[in-house]
């Protein structure tokens, strides 16, 4: 049988729990740096312009385009306050939680399933990829709507484009229709599958080796869980971006943060549009930020998932032998 407690320990009710609980956590801790990534992607520009000689760092244009992650940070707080910082976080919070419930689950149950069904063993490699991909696909579909709604919160400047969540939901469906809160899914499918098969082979691999080591409060999850994730994130980057401004398309484009966003039709027309403006580098825009928010973020949920985890099967074996 593979290894790691992640796959094959606890009854399905607490594998939910337990994601559940590490989204919710990972979530509000990493809130801020999401933010500042999704400003830093959604600018239209070419680097080059945001450093014309003379021009102030932390405000390039009218618009607010930002040279680097400090100048988006303190642009942010001097113009819109600390508490922008968590916009969008009610729906990211209801998301967070459902991706990883979701998503441990499908992952648990994938790799059950390729291990009691299929009439060969797979190497634990090609099972976590495929574990991995599945569930962070079937993850993905069932919370779109929800990471649709963060991002065009995120993007909202002092101008607000929606009021609340439910007017936002109200508001979209009235004008774009229920595909409205599906745009930019292709490019998520097309990302989410590699992302998450190769940040489980790494965690996976990484995991048996540090366990060895003996590192101390479940440090050595952490770990491989950070490695895993600046990995997966660094190698589908460019499809992330590409998401970010197809979400904000639509009747809203030229209300948010960025009114110059351009028009996207498809996937490859955005890449191609991004790549002839903005150059090979602009396919990077927030690379740096989303590296340092992808690694505690996927430290925090793999740690908190497995101390949960083994919290509740811990507890569960407590009563039980206390009825003995």
């Amino acid at each position: 049988m593979p290894t790691g407690r992640l796959k094959d320990e606890g009854t399905r009710v607490q594998v939910i729990s337990a994601g559940a609980i590490a989204g919710l956590v990972s979530r509000f801790i990493i809130a801020p740096l999401d933010v500042i990534k999704i400003r830093l992607q959604l600018q239209p520009r070419p680097i080059q312009k945001l450093r014309a000689a003379g021009t102030p760092v932390a405000l390039a244009s009218p618009q607010g385009a930002y040279q680097g992650t400090y100048a988006t940070l303190r642009h942010i707080l001097r113009h819109e306050g600390i508490t922008a910082f968590w916009k969008g976080n009610v729906p990211a919070e209801l998301m967070y939680v459902c991706y990883a419930a979701s998503q441990f689950t499908a992952y648990r149950s994938v790799t059950l399933f390729l291990q009691t069904k299929l009439p060969i063993k797979l190497p634990d490699a090609a099972e976590s990829f495929i574990s991995g991909a599945t569930a962070g696909a079937a993850a993905t579909v069932m919370t779109y709507p929800l990471d649709l709604l963060r991002t065009r919160f995120a993007a909202q400047g002092t101008d607000k484009v929606y009021r609340g969540l439910f007017g936002a939901i109200g508001s979209i469906y009235k004008d774009e229709g229920p595909r409205g809160f599906f745009r930019g899914i292709a490019p998520t499918l097309a990302q989410i599958v590699p992302y998450m098969g190769i940040f489980f082979v790494t965690y996976e691999a990484l995991k048996v080796r540090i366990a060895d080591m003996q590192l101390p409060w479940g440090t050595g999850d952490a770990t491989a869980g950070v490695a895993g994730s600046i990995i997966a994130k660094t190698a589908v980057f460019p499809l992330d971006l590409v998401r970010k401004r197809i979400q904000v398309q639509g009747p809203t484009r030229t209300r948010y943060v960025y009114s110059d966003i351009p028009e996207y039709k498809t996937t490859l027309g955005a890449l191609r549009t991004i790549i002839t403006r903005e150059g090979f580098r602009g396919m990077y825009k927030g690379l740096p930020i989303s590296l340092i928010k992808a690694a505690p973020g996927s430290a925090v949920t793999v740690w908190t998932y497995e101390r949960a985890l083994q919290f509740m099967i811990h507890s569960e074996e407590r009563q039980h032998d206390a009825f003995i």
